[in-house]
């Protein structure tokens, strides 16, 4: 119970400091010279990435209008308890988005990132990706250094005995082959419970789920406590395609800019955040990107 107090404090004061930058500072600046210097300097680097990044690489976002799969929202699927009380239908939303991934490719974005962590290990550098994107473009980019704070299409849980495991089969069992059309009228399959993905460890046959952090969920006490002594040991911070509104990822960065480190934005438009930062990059992470870490 304290530790959400603490958590709703901090949302609170995070929320009063930006709210505070929006009214009474300048804007943040576009120098983008400028903030290569400031790069050039840095020994611990931390990458936020959000939708917007794997936006360009054709990645559906689920978010806004437009953003349906069949006529539900995400928000409407990714859910314990619509998993609880269709998973049949679950398991098809998510069956689509593993294959739609086996047609999209990383991006300039996701190539000069991962090549940037390369070229700094060399150096004695270290550059993080902490993306809320479950995705694994990064992981496919090239990049070693990752937190997934949501999980990853391409990992399943068992709901029975809590093992984790890769998954990339494709499909992930036959009874969803051929299943999981966008389209609105699509009907829905009411796939047997018996015939959806089941645990393969140890004999134990319990119902799978995709190993992602739902709506309503908590974020692994382990990921969470590997992105805090990230963002601690951080001395400047790149916050890319994010839309700064879901926690806790939203106070990661602001927290950042409030103990004084460096955090520049990379984005098509302006986010809530976007003045209590010290720099803002308008336009597609494609290109603003390998502009500002290139060598």
């Amino acid at each position: 119970m304290f530790s959400r107090l603490n958590r709703n404090l901090k949302i609170f004061c995070l929320k009063r400091f930006i709210i505070h930058h929006s009214k009474e500072s300048m804007r943040p600046s576009s120098d983008m010279a400028a903030f290569r210097a400031e790069f050039a300097k840095s020994k611990h680097v931390v990458v936020l990435t959000g939708a917007g990044i794997s936006a360009e690489s054709g990645v559906p976002t689920f978010r806004g209008a437009g953003g349906f799969w069949r006529k539900w929202q995400a928000t409407e699927l990714a859910t314990p308890e619509a998993f609880s009380q269709n998973p049949s239908l679950v398991w098809e939303f998510y069956h689509y988005r593993r294959q739609v991934m086996l047609s999209k490719e990383p991006n300039a974005a996701h190539v000069a990132i991962a090549e940037c962590e390369a070229r700094l290990a060399k150096e004695g550098r270290r550059l993080v990706v902490i993306t809320q994107n479950i995705d694994e473009l990064h992981a496919r980019a090239g990049s070693k250094n990752v937190i997934e704070l949501h999980g990853s299409l391409f990992k399943v849980r068992c709901s029975n005995c809590g093992e984790v495991t890769v998954n990339k089969d494709n499909p992930i069992c036959q009874a969803l082959s051929g299943k999981g059309a966008p389209d609105p009228e699509a009907v829905d399959a009411r796939i047997p419970v018996d015939q959806l993905p089941r645990c393969k460890v140890g004999g134990c046959g319990g119902l799978l789920r995709p190993h992602v952090v739902w709506f309503g969920e908590q974020l692994d006490d382990r990921v969470l406590s590997q992105t805090t002594d990230e963002l601690h040991k951080c001395d400047i911070c790149l916050v890319i395609g994010t839309s700064s509104v879901v926690y806790p990822a939203a106070m990661f960065a602001p927290e950042l800019a409030m103990r004084g480190i460096t955090v520049a934005e990379f984005n098509v438009e302006e986010t809530p955040a976007t003045q209590s930062f010290g720099y803002h990059f308008q336009g597609l992470c494609g290109s603003t990107i390998p502009q500002a870490v290139a060598p």
